[in-house]
């Protein structure tokens, strides 16, 4: 292994990549893996270098100290020389600057090709995404793109006007117009996204199956619960009449709960974070309090019980309270795409821009719809379904003390309660994760999201409490003992691989994270490859699963239907999963393929 030549904290000369010129840096650190030097310029900007671009300062006062020995008044009289030519005739000065101009523009192309410039200042952003998905790990904003793009030009023709007449303050005059309009039109090509190709979940005609399928099949686990005999042989269901799926005062209480979280999340607590760069090179602003609202809202709650609110009415209205929320997500969903329609062309979904009416309104037309400063998709993404999720295990806890005379829950359902409230805590403590997952920087908002988020997760979610309510199941302290084991094991696994990601893309150099190896790639991002990016994949979604496993397993084994969650989690997260690798490998490339052959297993050890 090659030894390094600077030393960390060693003050040298660095090269700007992509250009012929040097500037002061101070040497930060040394990956022995990748031979790159991080070095901080003066503005705070860290890079990293190879050797090959940094110079010692020592080398460059003796260069200056050369060309300041030369004659002054050799080169004044060189100068007084071209001035009286005659402007026809060609200048000494103007020919050895053309010379010098070849030379750079053969140096500058040959620095392009050599220089790897790998940015190491990622923002401050959280994570929760997973391996290879697009997050703010690079200085992607597209003004620093365009400066990037266009530097050399501006630095050969530095070189030629080294010798120009003239003056120094017109030339940066010129430069500044010159990068401004080139950024200018930069951002003006890139800002529109593109229409949307390839189409998902199977279409046109696929999304409009799945706009009737998914409130068909979330009515269908609800009805099988009540029945005394849930067996899936049992289709289709008893159906109950109409008019009893509607109860105005129920869907009144849904807006209640819904305007609620909306007050919760405007309050001015918590901090504000920037989101990833949109298109456009704008960053948008994020208040994190999604703890704080549920903190708010168990307070909330304890209130109503002190004074003896029935709520196990949740519990009795169940299946009204859900097509309550089915149709509050429809009407959102219209809402949000008629207010798409009139969206600049820069916020819309690049996943949401076919065309195709149905596929748009179902995947969701524009990115991130705000009224004001409330961003819909991002409060309705933790707020009103995760914290609802565990408000409706609350009220199955009751309900069930109450339908079968206890004095305290049962232990299956105390176990169901306790590890699906430490996941939505978890999600809400991180919250900040969220804004790097593909929902919110890809994913518009449409129906895809909006019924998933109010109505998928807290009526299917909660499918085990409620399945318990009318199924009770007992089981023993060591078999307890052994679920609570396999959860634990499920959330080391996932909140540890999330956590070793998240401080990786944070600050790479942490002497912390020394032992974490990684491939670089063209983006300036390293995949890992090794700790748990190196034993799978997506470790994130082998830990979800288990904890999805240890959710179902306390209602026991005389039904499927428990368990279809746990189906269900490992059909989406192979959806998940191949959605990743295609991005994944457009996006890397070379590198990620390099990547999957070290690392060939995707979610399950030695099976998948």
């Amino acid at each position: 292994m090659p030894s390094r030549k600077f030393a960390d904290g060693e003050v040298v000369m660095g090269r700007w990549p992509g250009s012929v010129l040097y500037y002061e840096v101070q040497v930060a650190s040394y990956d022995d893996v990748a031979h790159l030097y991080t070095v901080k310029y003066k503005d705070g900007t860290e890079l990293a270098l190879k050797e090959s671009d940094i110079r010692t300062l020592s080398s460059f006062k003796h260069r200056k100290s050369q060309s300041s020995s030369s004659s002054p008044s050799r080169r004044s009289s060189s100068r007084s020389r071209s001035r009286s030519r005659s402007p026809g005739r060609p200048a000494k000065g103007r020919r050895r600057s053309s010379s010098q101009s070849r030379e750079h523009k053969e140096d500058k192309k040959k620095t392009v090709q050599e220089t790897n410039l790998v940015p190491l200042k990622p923002s401050e952003n959280n994570t929760r995404s997973y391996n290879g998905e697009p997050e703010s790990t690079e200085r992607n904003d597209t003004s620093f793109i365009a400066l990037e793009k266009f530097k050399p030009d501006l630095d050969i023709e530095r070189v030629l006007e080294h010798y120009s007449l003239r003056p120094r303050k017109e030339e940066k005059k010129r430069e500044e117009i010159y990068s401004e309009k080139k950024i200018f039109e930069t951002m003006k090509t890139e800002k529109a996204p593109p229409k949307t190709k390839e189409l998902e979940f199977g279409g046109r005609i696929g999304t409009f199956m799945l706009i009737f399928f998914l409130p068909a099949t979330v009515f269908y686990l609800l009805l099988m619960c009540k029945q005394d005999d849930p067996s899936i042989m049992n289709f289709p269901p008893p159906l109950p009449a109409l008019e009893s799926l509607w109860e105005t005062r129920v869907f009144g209480v849904f807006l209640l709960w819904f305007a609620l979280q909306a007050l919760f999340y405007l309050l001015p607590i918590g901090k504000v974070v920037e989101g990833l760069p949109l298109s456009s090179g704008k960053k948008l602003h994020y208040r994190i309090n999604g703890f704080y609202a549920f903190i708010l809202t168990a307070a909330a709650i304890g209130a109503l019980l002190y004074f003896q609110f029935e709520l196990h009415y949740l519990y009795d209205h169940f299946m009204q309270f859900a097509v309550s929320a089915a149709a509050f997500s429809m009407g959102l969903s219209i809402f949000l795409y008629i207010r798409s329609l009139k969206a600049p062309e820069e916020e819309l979904a690049p996943s949401g821009n076919s065309g195709y009416l149905v596929y748009d309104f179902f995947i969701g037309h524009e990115l991130n719809p705000r009224i004001g400063s409330f961003d819909l998709k991002y409060f309705c993404e933790l707020r009103p379904g995760l914290i609802g999720w565990v408000v409706i295990n609350l009220a199955m806890l009751l309900a069930e003390m109450k339908i079968h005379n206890l004095s305290m829950p049962s232990l299956s359902m105390i176990l169901v309660n306790s590890f699906q409230l430490l996941y939505v805590v978890d999600a809400l403590w991180n919250e900040e994760a969220v804004l790097t997952t593909m929902d919110i920087t890809h994913d518009g908002f449409g129906f895809m999201l909006a019924f998933g988020d109010l109505v998928w997760v807290p009526f299917v979610y909660s499918l085990q409490a409620f399945y318990l309510v009318g199924h009770p199941t007992t089981i023993s302290w060591p078999v307890a003992a052994a679920i609570t084991i396999l959860n634990c094991i499920g959330y080391y696994i996932f909140r540890s691989a999330n956590s070793q990601k998240n401080n990786f893309r944070r600050n790479p150099a942490d002497p912390k994270l020394a032992y974490l190896k990684f491939i670089p790639t063209a983006t300036g991002k390293g995949l890992l490859v090794t700790g748990w990016w190196g034993f799978v994949r997506h470790p994130n979604y082998l830990g979800d699963i288990i904890m999805a496993l240890a959710w179902s397993l306390p209602c026991g084994f005389n039904h499927i239907l428990p368990y279809f969650y746990v189906i269900y989690f490992i059909c989406l997260l192979v959806h998940r999963e191949a959605r990743d690798e295609h991005h994944c490998k457009q996006k890397y490339g070379l590198a990620w393929e390099k990547y999957c052959q070290r690392v060939p297993y995707r979610i399950f050890p030695y099976i998948y």
